[in-house]
């Protein structure tokens, strides 16, 4: 089985990605929305939010072997924030 491998934080200000993030998020939202038809469920930001925070939590602290500290600042939140979210996701 092949490992994917974890997102590259530092690379993370290269405006080359932002948009293709951001197309990936559209396009899974449109197909989303697609998808339910005329029956939306309520709550719509929190579940895109909660599937883009669980990867890109767990991505972050692989990249930097679980270290809090660095995975905090490289994510612009302080650890207790950090350490709130991972156990919120079950990662802690």
């Amino acid at each position: 089985m092949n490992a994917v491998a974890p997102l590259r934080v530092e690379t993370a200000h290269d405006p080359a990605l932002q948009p293709a993030l951001r197309e990936c998020v559209a396009r899974a939202v449109r197909r989303y929305l697609a998808d339910v038809d005329s029956q939306p469920r309520e709550g719509l930001h929190a579940l895109v939010l909660a599937e883009v925070e669980l990867p890109l939590l767990r991505e972050v602290m692989a990249c930097y072997a679980s270290n809090q500290s660095k995975a905090a600042a490289a994510l612009g939140i302080n650890r207790a924030t950090l350490r709130r979210k991972l156990q919120h996701y079950g990662l802690s």
